[in-house]
């Protein structure tokens, strides 16, 4: 990728005028339930139509219905993000992409020693690989219409420090870190902003059934506020890092953690 000039972006703005994205369409994968979902509804009402991608087609509806009724076009986009073909054959039916929020991902907790192949190869597939070939096939778009953007990847807590039974979700969150902050540097000089979010455990649908009994509380007991995260504490970070409010931010982290890992 050779270096050219930035993308012409317009005078930073000020006051909540910084924080609207009207005439900016968003893709958000993982966006049927959790944070996705929450992360979609929020860039809605900050005025950016949105790009709904995840593999169930009725809870990206019932989505897509909300984001219509606050008067934002909603696009739904039934794919597995693994597949990066059909990924790319569902993004061209967007007429651009300004925002990325590579929110899907998984994880499954073992000990360590009982760490199988399959579940170590699922996890690195969609935590890391396939978020690295969405991000790679956005920015192509972005680079292609011009478009400075903002991607965004969503990490965790678990990319930054050790967690107990969590040692390929460990892996694959310090991986994309990295990952992040590299591309953030080949991207910038195009106008392109990379960033990562990265909460402590949050209480969705899909964390519920670890955040139990024991660990629930060894959870909280970690967090100096003292108290399991939300969605809406993860979407105010996102819109931040989406919006012009963070036009000279570039390569770095949000730790929605409630300190975790500042001790």
């Amino acid at each position: 990728m050779s270096r050219q000039a930035p993308l012409s972006q317009a005078a930073p703005q000020a006051g909540l005028a910084a924080f609207r994205l009207d005439g900016q369409l968003a893709l958000v994968t993982g966006a049927s339930r959790g944070i996705g979902r929450g992360c979609a509804l929020a860039l809605a009402g900050a005025g950016a139509d949105i790009a709904l991608m995840g593999r169930s087609r009725p809870d990206l509806e019932t989505a897509a219905g909300e984001i219509e009724a606050v008067g934002r076009q909603a696009h739904v986009l039934t794919c597995d993000i693994t597949q990066s073909a059909k990924v790319r054959g569902v993004l061209d039916r967007l007429p651009r992409i300004d925002i990325l929020v590579n929110n899907a991902g998984a994880n499954v907790p073992q000990a360590f020693l009982d760490v199988d192949e399959a579940t170590f190869d699922r996890l690195f597939t969609l935590n890391m690989k396939a978020a690295f070939f969405l991000a790679q096939e956005v920015a192509r778009r972005m680079l292609q219409q011009k478009i400075p953007g903002s991607i965004i990847n969503m990490s965790s807590q678990a990319g930054h420090v050790a967690l107990p039974d969590r040692s390929v979700y460990c892996s694959t969150k310090h991986a994309l870190e990295g990952f992040s902050k590299a591309i953030a540097v080949e991207l910038a000089p195009f106008g392109i902003r990379v960033n990562t979010v990265a909460p402590t455990f949050i209480e969705t649908p899909m964390t519920q059934k670890y955040l139990t009994g024991a660990f629930a509380g060894f959870a909280q007991e970690r967090i100096p506020l003292g108290r399991l995260g939300h969605v809406e504490d993860v979407v105010g970070a996102v819109l931040y890092l989406a919006a012009p409010a963070s036009g000279l931010v570039t390569g770095t982290c949000v730790r929605v953690d409630g300190g975790w890992t500042a001790q």
